[in-house]
């Protein structure tokens, strides 16, 4: 037992040093930490969330749990912007950028904020249990989105859903990762949503994560901006190419003006936009 209790000393002390001295450990062990409190944070509360399935409220311990791990642990300082923006009295289809698995922060910053939100995944991920099984109580929305037909009808179920429980949409336009100047072209799926339930987009932006790099995972701030809404109810399909420049226009002007504001402050910015974390 004492020797037991002696190795993990020494492991603990060693991984104290090299999160210290070195980057690339402090990368490494960061990620592990967080990949480890987001799986044991969303699969833990899973009997507690038999009680109430498929209810929002099931994500709030999770979320909790990733707030506190990203502040305490992951040393970043999260702040959101714009709260008098949200949309009051319906549902919403919110659309996010998208750059990297750490956004995960970002949605758990945003769950208890904004209330009543689900997010859209492909259906696979519901087999990878207990995780999926977890986001299923929360009240996840999972697609077949090699099935066409089956994918819209998921789509109109959904813009229902968006109605009748005035739910939150969580989204990101984009469609995959990315940390580039500008915002890759927004995917139709999102705006499809939007039409079908005739319910506002909700622009949000999230600064550049300048904390983040090639094998580099420094402290840092996060910035989330919500917005102002963008009507939809009378928007037809035949005008979903505008809706979708109107709000790629306003979400690249703003984390234009972000990362201007950012360049004043931070002129020696280092970070490599070239591989996307």
């Amino acid at each position: 037992m004492i020797k037991w209790v002696l190795a993990l000393a020494v492991v603990w002390m060693l991984l104290i040093l090299a999160w210290k001295v070195s980057s690339v450990a402090r990368f490494y062990i960061k990620f592990s930490i967080y990949a480890v409190v987001s799986f044991v944070s969303a699969t833990c509360p899973i009997p507690l969330m038999l009680l109430r399935p498929k209810s929002s409220k099931n994500a709030l311990f999770p979320a909790a749990a990733l707030s506190c791990c990203a502040k305490y642990v992951l040393g970043l300082d999260i702040k959101i912007k714009g709260k008098e923006n949200i949309v009051e009295g319906s549902g919403s289809v919110v659309l996010i950028n998208h750059q990297s698995v750490v956004d995960l922060i970002v949605l758990a910053e945003l769950w208890p904020v904004m209330e009543r939100c689900t997010v859209i995944s492909k259906k696979e991920i519901f087999y990878i249990w207990p995780f999926g099984l977890a986001a299923w109580l929360w009240g996840t929305i999972f697609i077949d989105r090699l099935n066409g037909v089956k994918a819209q009808d998921a789509i109109n179920s959904t813009g229902e859903i968006i109605r009748s429980r005035r739910a939150r949409v969580m989204m990101f336009p984009e469609g995959t990762r990315s940390q580039k100047e500008k915002l890759l072209p927004f995917k139709k799926g999102a705006f499809h949503l939007a039409i079908a339930s005739k319910c506002p987009i909700q622009p949000i932006i999230v600064n550049r994560y300048k904390f983040l790099g090639p094998k580099r995972f420094d402290d840092g701030s996060i910035e989330v901006s919500i917005l102002p809404p963008i009507a939809t109810d009378q928007v037809s399909r035949e005008n979903i190419g505008e809706l979708i420049d109107k709000t790629y226009h306003i979400m690249q002007d703003h984390l234009d003006s972000l990362d201007a504001q950012h360049a004043t402050t931070t002129p020696n910015n280092n970070i490599d936009k070239s591989k996307d974390i």
